[in-house]
């Protein structure tokens, strides 16, 4: 076969590649199973799937899929907004909030700039940096999370952003409203501040920043969330930032046209009103949390406590241990692409299904 002789972008050279949770049916293919027989707790998606209403809100979308979508979201902005106790001019949507991170790329990152993150972040920051071509600073991590006294001392005149995910992924990790606080106030005009509150729903008191918002006094601030997690709409991929109305305004000449289909459109309408699923996820989640807790201190599994939907275990080799429990049809996710080659991620699944990874994880660490 001939190779490419094609001139790609230098950054691509050494661009990381995002390695997202095996699905179930390439599992199934792989190892001969039936898919049906598989449990998935690898990619911190809802166990108790999406939101009726936006089940039916969607279904009921698709008669109009042979019209554009609205391109604004005129309707999902005002519902959000009015939500959040924030002005439509606030909200950025985006294709999942992934898409809302590249955006600030795009926005404000370009060689000889640079970008602050904590040792163990979400793995699209570093990938969103080089693809613009700036510099990654990594500042290690305290007590599995974020040093944010650290990363503030990080910050140089060639800082342009600092990503803070709070609750962090992978960890589970939640820095404290005083740390996030100071960090705020402290902050250069010159850097956007990304708070990436993706697993934000999951706690039971989360710190309130949205008065930030409204006063408009932080123009480089920005919050992102999404959909994906406490609604269950991951496959609809929709997500949000909230930001000062400049800096929104942005972020929005960059968006694609048409980047939130009409499908997902209607479901996360509809998602924002059953606020009876959103805290039975809650529950659902809390119970699951306690149960591992539970369980891997009583099996002298190190963990650590986590603050979202999903918990680190460690497990001494997460590779050897992930390809074990995938044979017998449970699919988690091994840390080595995060720098935790010793550890493994469970998503908080059904009481049954974690019943069944605990014991498959059990047989695999030879407990069982």
């Amino acid at each position: 076969m001939k190779r490419a002789s094609l001139q790609f972008h230098p950054a691509l050279e050494n661009l990381p590649v995002y390695q997202p949770g095996r699905p179930i049916d390439e599992v199934a293919r792989e190892l001969g199973l039936n898919s049906a027989s598989i449990i998935k707790l690898a990619s911190n998606e809802n166990p108790l799937g999406p939101s009726p209403r936006a089940v039916a809100a969607m279904r009921d979308a698709l008669a109009s899929l042979h019209l554009y979508p609205d391109g604004n979201a005129f309707h999902l902005k005002r519902k959000l907004a009015a939500s959040l106790g924030v002005e439509p001019a606030n909200l950025v949507l985006g294709n999942g909030s992934n898409e809302v991170l590249e955006l600030v790329g795009h926005a404000l990152m370009a060689p000889g700039t640079e970008v602050v993150v904590s040792e163990f972040c979400f793995a699209v920051y570093p990938i969103v940096t080089k693809l613009c071509g700036a510099e990654l600073v990594t500042v290690p991590a305290r007590e599995f999370g974020h040093d944010l006294g650290t990363m503030l001392a990080a910050v140089t005149p060639r800082t342009r952003v600092m990503f803070v995910a709070n609750p962090n992924n992978p960890t589970g990790t939640l820095a404290s409203a005083a740390d996030v606080s100071r960090l705020i106030e402290a902050m250069p005009p010159h850097v956007l501040l990304v708070m990436d509150e993706a697993y934000i729903e999951f706690l039971d008191a989360p710190q309130d920043l949205l008065p930030l918002m409204r006063s408009g006094d932080r123009p480089n601030l920005l919050f992102t969330r999404t959909f994906s997690k406490i609604h269950g709409l991951a496959g609809a991929r929709i997500g949000y930032g909230i930001g000062h109305p400049d800096t929104i305004a942005a972020l929005e000449k960059i968006r694609q046209p048409f980047n939130i289909n009409s499908v997902a459109q209607a479901g996360a309408l509809a998602a924002l009103d059953d606020r009876a699923h959103v805290e039975q996820t809650r529950r659902n989640n809390a119970e699951g949390l306690r149960f591992f807790e539970r369980e891997f201190a009583g099996a002298g599994i190190e963990f650590i406590p986590s603050s979202a939907n999903f918990i680190l275990a460690r497990v001494g080799d997460g590779a050897r241990v992930f390809e074990a429990m995938q044979h017998e049809g449970v699919i988690t996710r091994p840390m080595g692409i995060y720098k935790l080659p010793a550890w493994l991620r469970i998503t908080v699944g059904t009481p049954a299904e974690n019943a069944r990874c605990l014991a498959a994880l059990r047989r695999a660490l030879g407990r069982g």
